[in-house]
Parts: structure tokens; C-alpha cells; sequence
């Protein structure tokens, strides 16, 4: 199996500034790991020098008024003007730090380069580290994310038609990925995340099915806070490959966010490398070109670790041990509320949405 890893040394350069939990420092820090633990040089792995994307990549489904105003923004926020604030760059969660559009369209042209060699045969699997921005929408930034590299990917290997298969297990819902393909049956979105009545951006919930005819092809399975390894899994098991198999997509897209981790400081799940590895083993073996992001972690450590894991397992090499969270011994407080209600939406979903994907 050929599999690429697609990096630059720009990725780790931004700053979204002091305090801010976004800090693209990790992705420096998750090839350093890499490297260190001998995963750079394998026989059939290549590691790709990661490019920008043009603006006609961008424009496949940010607005040209959004691109504007996210190129002016690069300066550092000082040519952003009181009219450019529906764009929500320089508000809250989405600084106008020096070189934001710079630090995005390497992201995404990261993400889009990947499905290009999806697309090309040269690789069967390709990971973005600094992919998985999935919170931005086409006219505005949201939740640390200016371009959503994931919709543009898709896009690109929509226009090749494949069907794609998108699988999200942040520990927020991937609402701007769900947005841009909320009408149609051409993409499959399954979002496993916390409850959006806990947690950023509010939204996934398990009704949430799709429009028109998409209909049935929006898949959300929102846990508890709390959910450990063996619910996340245990909900993942039961849902992704049942409606892969449905649908029969020719790509699998998943964005592989780490805020679901018990220690991460935003969020208020209980997962562990352990679960974690388990849902990167799964992937691999439903055997499908597969264009692998980032995506969320705020605890560096965390996502170093996972990470380096991923890229391990997509290449079927063992590491480390020391790379591993002890296996979770102790379940969380109301363990069976949460079991209880994952099993609700999973029934739901098998039960009603299952045969719409099915036809």
C-alpha cells in the first residue's frame, strides 16, 4: 500500500497569538515525532513537500467577497475594516494573525494535493496533518478556521466523480463539511462528535439528516460529555461501516481531530489513544483510497502522539508503547446515561436513516 505524508515547514510558522489554544506549533512538534520514532523512511511511504492553494481552489466554494477580505487579512488585521466583521475574521475565535491566509491556503492546498494523488494512483492513502479545518463555512470564518480544506478536497475529487464518503470523529460536529453537502447524495457525511448542547459549534443533531436530495446522506451521532473509549467506538462500530457499505463510496475523506481526548482543555469527552487507534485500524481496513486530515487537539502532547500513531498504522508498523495512554480503566460518571443514549441515536439512525442510503 502506497501512502504519503504531505508536509512543510511553513505549517508549524503561524501564531494565532498569545493564549490562543490554536497553535499550529503542534504540527511541527507531530513531524518531529514522526521522524523520531523512524516513520519518514519507509519503502512504500513518501513524504510530500505540501504547496498553497490557488484561488480557483479556494473559489470552488469560499465567496470571492470572503477571499478578499481573508487576503487583507494576512497583514495582520490592520487593513480590516468595520464593514469586513460579517466575515468573522478579527472576531473572537478566528484572529486576523500575520499571515492567516498565507497559513490557510497551505492548509488547504495541502488537503487538495492530497486527493490529487488519490486521484493519480500514486498514493492509496494520503495524510494532511494541517488538514481538517472543518468549522469554516463558504461566506465566513469560524471556530480557528478560514478555509475549509476538507470541502475543497471533496470538491476536487467530486469533479473526477467519485463518490465520497466523509467521516468526522472531532469532538466537534463538522458543520461546515455537513453545510456544503447538506443537498446532495453524492457525499456521505457521518459526524461523531459531543452534544452540541455542551459544546461548540450547537449543532449535529442525530435528526439532523440532510435536505432535498441529500436527504438521509447527513449522518450525525452526537455523545454525551463523558463518552469514553468504549462508547465512541462502540457507536463508530456500529454506524460508519454499515452505512459505507449502504453508499459504496469510490474515496474515504476523515478528519481525525484529537479534542475528544480526555485531556484536552475545550472539550469534555474521555477518549484515549487506544479508541483512538482502533477507529484509525478500522479505516484501514474497509480497503478505500483514503484522504486522511487533521483537524482539532489542544493539548500539543495529544496530538503529537495520535497522530504519529495514525501514520503508523495507515503504514502497518508498530511503535512505541511509551506513544500509548494507559488503557482506561475507570469508566465515567453516568456511564450508563451515556451508554443509554448513544444506543437511542445508533437505533434511530439504523432504523430510519440506514434505508434511505440503502434505496
Amino acid at each position: 500500500m502506497k501512502t504519503a505524508l504531505l508536509y512543510n515547514t511553513k505549517f508549524g510558522e503561524f501564531d494565532y497569538g498569545q493564549g490562543h489554544p490554536m497553535r499550529p506549533l503542534r504540527l511541527k512538534e507531530t513531524f518531529e515525532l514522526i521522524k523520531e520514532v523512524g516513520l519518514l523512511n519507509l519503502p512504500d511511504a513518501a513524504l510530500i513537500e505540501a504547496r498553497r492553494a490557488s484561488d480557483a481552489e479556494i473559489l470552488t466554494f469560499h465567496t470571492p467577497e470572503y477571499l478578499e477580505v481573508l487576503k487583507r487579512a494576512d497583514s495582520g488585521g490592520k487593513d480590516i475594516t468595520e464593514d469586513d466583521k460579517a466575515f468573522n475574521i478579527g472576531q473572537g475565535d478566528c484572529p486576523a494573525f500575520p499571515g492567516v491566509f498565507e497559513w490557510s491556503s497551505y492548509s488547504a492546498g495541502a488537503s487538495v494535493q492530497g486527493a490529487e494523488l488519490i486521484l493519480s494512483g500514486e498514493a492509496d492513502i494520503a495524510f494532511n496533518i494541517a488538514g481538517g479545518l472543518h468549522h469554516a463555512m463558504a461566506e465566513r470564518a469560524s471556530g480557528f478556521c478560514y478555509i475549509n480544506d476538507a470541502v475543497l478536497a471533496i470538491k476536487h475529487l467530486l469533479n473526477a466523480g467519485k463518490r465520497v464518503v466523509y467521516v468526522d470523529i472531532d469532538a466537534h460536529h463538522g458543520d461546515g463539511v455537513e453545510a456544503a453537502f447538506v443537498d446532495t447524495d453524492q457525499v456521505l457525511t457521518i459526524s461523531i462528535h459531543e452534544n452540541g448542547f455542551y459544546l461548540f459549534p450547537g449543532t449535529g443533531f442525530v435528526e439532523n439528516i440532510g435536505t432535498g436530495a441529500g436527504k438521509g446522506f447527513a449522518i450525525n451521532v452526537p455523545l454525551l460529555p463523558g463518552a469514553d473509549d468504549n462508547v465512541f467506538v462502540d457507536s463508530f462500530e456500529a454506524i460508519v461501516p454499515a452505512f459505507i457499505e449502504a453508499f459504496k463510496p469510490d474515496v474515504l475523506v476523515t478528519q481525525l481531530g484529537v479534542d475528544s481526548f480526555t485531556t484536552d482543555p475545550l472539550t469534555h469527552m474521555s477518549i484515549t489513544t487506544n479508541g483512538f487507534s482502533e477507529m484509525i485500524e478500522r479505516f484501514r481496513s474497509l480497503n478505500l483510497p483514503w484522504l486522511a486530515l487533521g483537524g482539532g487537539g489542544y493539548n500539543l502532547d495529544n496530538v503529537k502522539r495520535a497522530w504519529t500513531l495514525a501514520w503508523a498504522i495507515m503504514n502497518g508498523v508498530e511503535v512505541p508503547d511509551a506513544l500509548h495512554d494507559p488503557t482506561q480503566k475507570t469508566a465515567p460518571p453516568e456511564i450508563e446515561k451515556i451508554k443509554a443514549t448513544a444506543t437511542k441515536t445508533i437505533d434511530f439512525l439504523i432504523d430510519k436513516v440506514l434505508p434511505i442510503v440503502k434505496g
